[in-house]
This record gives structure tokens, sequence and C-alpha cells, in this order.
């Protein structure tokens, strides 16, 4: 059974504005940088107070960590010894449905907080800290420096093109125990990782979630930053960075009076708890303002980043109903038979090498254009931060697909988490969760809309905003120079319209 794909109405609509935006951004000149907007919370009256209180308090972080590490043991034992039916099993519903679905729309509003209260991390910190919180001293531990070749993001970058190969290539989201065995592996390399190197190098380095999560968050509407950036400019201790006696370090040796982006930062809540002057916080701000102008370039950052961005429409390419009969093509040609890993090895990498030549041809070209001589590899990673909102406005665009339609029968599941005495879905199920929707298809299809619209004005904004400099050093001011840049967002844009026109295969 299949997802009906977005209507031509609201495609057509796109479309037109897609286009008109495109013309606007080519004969605009370029826009200036501008001073960001901030509220911070911790200054409102009544509710400053409070969420002071809950963020300098360790009880509260432990209490939600607590339940989270428990509904993850229940989806491990559901996923281990309960029924091997996908649409079922709690395993399979809750990680693929609503976990993965879910987490990918929370950035927006929380940024990393998940990062703060994952199951697999705190299990790891667990079972090498041990203790359930505080700073743990011996804090048991090898202690070792990360190779200098792995302190990137490189390791995480290979683990998520292993896990999508997995999920889209393999089909973990339809085995419950297998993804259980995933869900322990990740457990596994959180533990193994703490107690050998320095600090949280799986978070920084390897987590493939975290480090999706962390780029994501620069689009989000929060951020944890200084109440007072001169108490953080004259501080000579730097607890936030080094901890207290009583509170661990920065896991990812964030100093909280340099932290510009959210990248790293996995709301630990480690810095304001320990900063003496209580002088961390919560606040708003524009969501797109950090991967607009305020996050730095890094070549293995954009690396990721652009890779995030294929393999989100690799994901809607690989639930097409024709993209079995495209596999069993291929697989034909080249000799390949059964599950046909090879062949979906083969349209995986070349799907991502696909959107990585077509940006690369497109900095190649600017290059040619910008009046100021810079290097390809210098443009690369300037530039990659346009693929931030087009990755997350398609991605979360695609995950309310399967959160809205898929989501009715999450009761019965909660009820009977290991699906014992269960019989697979019939189609009048399959039916009658496509009536019972949280919303209407009608509010469904606008959202949908209005987030890749949404994506690719941010995208525009990138482009214009990290141009500007380049733009301004020799006079020339018009957007026109830009232009390979801009298409490339709104053909992935326009892409990524035309696979939410398309019925979706559903996932269980």
């Amino acid at each position: 059974m299949t997802h009906p794909g977005l209507p031509a109405a609201w495609a057509t609509a796109v479309t037109i504005l897609v286009t008109l935006l495109l013309f606007w951004a080519l004969i605009m000149p370029a826009p200036g940088l501008r001073r960001r907007p901030v509220l911070n919370l911790a200054g409102l009256p009544l509710v400053g107070g409070a969420l002071r209180r809950l963020t300098t308090t360790p009880w509260l972080l432990f209490v939600l960590k607590l339940g989270f590490a428990a509904l993850f043991l229940l989806v491990i034992a559901a996923g281990l010894f309960g029924s091997p039916i996908p649409e079922r099993n709690l395993a399979t519903v809750l990680t693929w449905t609503l976990w993965w679905s879910g987490l990918i729309i929370s950035i927006f509003f929380v940024g990393t907080a998940w990062c703060a209260v994952c199951p697999w991390d705190t299990l790891a910190q667990w079972l090498v800290r041990r203790r359930l919180w505080g700073r743990a001293e011996p804090n048991n531990s090898l202690n070792l420096r990360l190779p200098r070749a792995l302190q990137n993001v490189w390791p995480a970058l290979l683990m998520f093109i292993g896990l999508t190969w997995l999920e889209l290539g393999v089909g973990i989201t339809a085995d419950p125990y297998v993804t259980a065995l995933v869900a322990l592996l990740m457990v596994v390399l959180a533990t193994v990782s703490l107690a050998i190197f320095r600090r949280k190098t799986f978070c920084r380095n390897i987590c493939p979630v975290g480090r999706t999560i962390g780029f994501y968050s620069q689009l989000a509407a929060v951020e944890l930053r200084p109440v007072d950036q001169d108490i953080c400019a004259s501080c000579k201790t730097l607890d936030c960075y080094h901890g207290t006696a009583k509170v661990e370090p920065c896991p990812t040796s964030l100093v909280m009076g340099r932290l510009t982006q959210n990248s790293y930062c996995t709301s630990c809540g480690n810095c304001t708890q320990s900063c003496p002057h209580q002088n961390v916080s919560w606040r708003l701000r524009p969501p797109s303002a950090e991967a607009v102008y305020g996050a730095r370039p890094h070549w293995d950052e954009a690396w990721f980043m652009i890779t995030l961005l294929a393999l989100t429409s690799v994901h809607g390419l690989t639930m097409l109903p024709a993209w079995e009969t495209w596999m069993s093509r291929v697989g034909r040609m080249i000799g390949d038979s059964g599950q046909l890993l090879w062949t979906f090895t083969l349209g995986l990498v070349s799907c991502e090498l696909a959107v990585v030549l077509v940006y690369a041809m497109a900095v190649v070209l600017a290059r040619f254009w910008l009046p100021i001589e810079r290097s390809f590899r210098q443009l690369f990673s300037t530039f990659a931060f346009v693929a931030l909102p087009l990755a997350f406005a398609y991605h979360i665009a695609h995950n309310l697909n399967h959160l809205i339609r898929e989501s009715g029968s999450m009761g019965k599941v909660f009820r009977n988490p290991l699906g014992i005495d269960t019989l697979p879905m019939s189609m009048s199920e399959m039916h009658a969760r496509q009536l019972d929707m949280i919303i209407s298809p009608q509010v469904l299809a606008a959202i949908q809309a209005g987030l890749l619209l949404a994506g690719f004005a941010i995208a525009i904004q990138v482009v214009r905003s990290r141009g500007f400099p380049l733009l301004t050093a020799s006079g020339a001011g018009s957007g026109w120079r830009l232009f390979p840049l801009l298409v490339f967002a709104a053909g992935m844009t326009l892409f990524n319209l035309w696979l939410l026109t398309q019925p979706m295969t559903m996932r269980m």
C-alpha cells in the first residue's frame, strides 16, 4: 500500500514561487551582514527563574535519562524476544516510525536536546563511570587522546552511510530483531569509546545520529549561550570546560564563551550546572541565522552536509513503487540476484556521487565567475551550508508522511509491545490508518509545500550571505555571479518536490 503524493496544485504553486525567488536572488544586490536579534529566556519574568532552576539542578535530567533508558531497554527486549511482524513490534514501530520521524521534527524546536537524554550515551556512562549522576573520580577511562586523523566527522559520515545501507538496502526497518541488534551495537560503540578515549569522542566524532542532529540544529530556533559575554571573557576557571568537583567537564570540549554554533553542543547541562556565575542560558533566535552566516566552514563538515542532502533524497527515491523495478533491471544487467545488495549499493553510491558532482560543478562555475580568488576547497566548504535547509526541509516533509499516516495504530503496539499472538496488519487496518490521521491530508500537503519553500528561501539566504564578502571584495554587488549555486538549490528543491508528488510505499 502507498501514501498518496502531494497534489499537483501545491506542486505547481511551489514551482512558481521557487522560480520567482530564484529570479529575485539573481537581480537583487547582495545583502549586508545583520545583527541577529535573540531573546534570553533566563531573563523573562516567571519563566526565566523556573528555567534557570530546572537547568541548574541535575535531578530533572536524571529522571528523563532514566525514563528513556528504560524505554530503550523495552525496545531491545521487544526486538530480541517479540513478534517478527514489524508493524506489531515496539522495536520497529517506535524506532522507525515515532522516534526517527519525530526526532528530526523536534530539532527545530529543541535543538540538540535529544543528545542530553540519549540512552546510548546514558547506558555507556553508567557502565563506565559507574555513577548514576555527578562526576566520577577516577572516571574509569584510559583517557587516551583520539588520533588526529579521527578528530573530525569522517567516522560519523561513514557510520551514517553504513546505517543508511542497512536501513534501505538490508531492510532493518522491517526486522525487529536486527533493529535491536543495531541499537545494542551503538551502545557498545559508545561504551568502548568512553572507556578508551577522553571525554565523549563517540558523541562528537562517531555518532551518525548526533552529528545529523548537530548540523540540523544550526537551523533550530534555540541555542545555549552565555547571558553576558563579558563575564565569560573575564572568567579564569573555565568551569564550563573543565567541570567542577561535582559536575563532569564539557563532553565535547567546548568553551561556552567561545561557542558560536550548535553543531557539537549536546545540551547535556554540564555548563549550566558548573558555571559559578549562572551565566549560561537558553535563548530564542532566528532559526536560519547560524547556517546563513554564523557557522564556520570546515572540509569534513562540508562533506557531511552534502552527503546528508543526498541521503535524504535517497530515502525518498527508495520508497517510490518504481524503485524496485529500477533495481531489478540493474540487477539483471550486472548479474546480481537475491536481495540485490550489490545493486542497491551501486544505486546508493551513484545517487550520492550525483549530488556531490552537481554541487562540485556549481562551485567550479561560481569560482570562475566570482571576482576574488578562492580555492575550490574553500568555496566547497563555504557554500556547503546551502545543503542544510534543503535537506532539513525535505527530511521533515518526508518524515511527516510516516508520522502522520503510520502512527494511528501506535496505541495497540504500546499495549502489547512484544506483539504476542498478533497477525500482520490487514488491508482494512491499513486503510483505517489512512483515514484516521491526526491532521487532514489537505493540511499535511500545505505544511509539506511550505517546508520546501521555506528551505529554498533559507538556502538562497545562505548562498547570498556567504557570497557577500566575495562579491564586495571588488565592488561587485549583483547576485548573478552566484547563479550556479542558486540553480543548484533550486534544482534540489524541485527534485525533492517531485519526490513528494509521487506515491510512497508504506514503511510497515
